[in-house]
């Protein structure tokens, strides 16, 4: 007689399709987000599930973790873990995994793009162009990347990888963590301010939550200056958007570029209205290469911990306790 497949709780449809296709394929899935009341859900069916699916966008709110008192383990699709509900997740000893790694290279070509179209104004110039404005006047210089300056606020396996990059540009680099990365061959800033300071051009690649929120704010754009650039690749509550705003609007910075907001998908008004602003909806990770590896690494760290009780990787958190 065949095993019942493992009963697995999906809080929405994930970034990928075919991985909702390979969940259901593979487990007996349901999915909160479709039920007509989910909280009724939870209050009667709750306790059959041990195991739960999520992604960073969607997150994993504590009244649901409550509501779960034999959850075990959490897969999530994404790199970021400040949408989990860390307190309540520890209180219900549960494990996270997420899907770090797989998508470096393509945050750190994000990161890239965002930094040259904020300096030679490629988005400015292609509404200048589809305008019609061309053929009244020049579009004007801008500022050119290659030997500058580059400060990474974040030096992790994203920030190492925009590092790289950063070497084809012949551009120097320093960054700021909260402490030395051994091995680093990069200058190590010892506060964000000084490393706002310094540079031409501030990559945020730093983790979000409440110990990063706001660390970018009026003071440390201040300390980057009229002809510095800021990119943000990371999570948006790491800059304070209405500094940010204010900085951009005021001249007080050259431009930004920016993946990531404080309330997505809505980014501060005030954005919207600036030329010297580059904005995308999130979409660093958004290849096809890199979502299909993350779906790949959902389901491996679902796999193994459903048979050894350890996932392929763990939440800093989760693995610590």
């Amino acid at each position: 007689m065949a095993q019942p497949r493992p009963r697995i709780l999906q809080y929405g449809k994930m970034p990928l399709p075919q991985l909702d296709d390979d969940l259901a394929q593979a487990y007996d899935v349901q999915l909160l987000s479709q039920q007509a009341d989910p909280d009724s859900f939870l209050a009667e069916h709750g306790a059959q599930f041990e195991y739960l699916v999520t992604s960073a966008g969607m997150g994993l709110p504590g009244h649901v973790v409550d509501a779960l008192p034999n959850l075990k383990f959490v897969s999530s699709f994404g790199v970021g873990f400040d949408s989990l509900d860390r307190e309540a997740l520890l209180r219900r000893g549960a494990r996270v995994g997420y899907t770090p790694g797989v998508l470096d290279d393509c945050v750190a070509d994000m990161a890239f793009a965002l930094l040259l179209d904020a300096a030679r104004g490629l988005s400015e110039s292609d509404r200048f162009v589809r305008r019609g404005d061309w053929s009244r006047g020049r579009f004007g210089t801008r500022t050119r990347a290659s030997g500058k300056r580059l400060g990474i606020f974040g030096m992790g396996r994203i920030g190492s990888t925009v590092a790289r990059r950063a070497a084809g540009f012949d551009m120097e680099v320093a960054y700021h963590n909260r402490r030395p990365v051994e091995g680093s061959p990069h200058r190590y800033l010892p506060s964000l301010l000084e490393l706002a300071r310094w540079a031409d051009f501030l990559v945020i690649t730093a983790a979000g939550g409440e110990g990063t929120r706001h660390l970018v704010d009026a003071e440390v754009l201040a300390a980057l200056g009229p002809q510095g650039f800021l990119v943000n690749v990371a999570r948006g509550s790491v800059v304070d958007e209405a500094a940010l705003a204010a900085a951009l609007q005021a001249g007080r910075i050259a431009g930004a570029g920016l993946d990531v907001f404080e309330d997505e998908p809505r980014p501060l008004p005030a954005l919207l209205a600036l030329d010297n602003v580059v904005l995308a909806p999130h979409i660093a990770s958004g290849t096809h290469e890199t979502r299909r590896a993350m779906a790949d690494l959902v389901l491996h760290n679902l796999q193994q911990f459903i048979a050894t009780g350890h996932p392929v990787v763990e939440v800093p958190w989760s693995a610590a306790r």
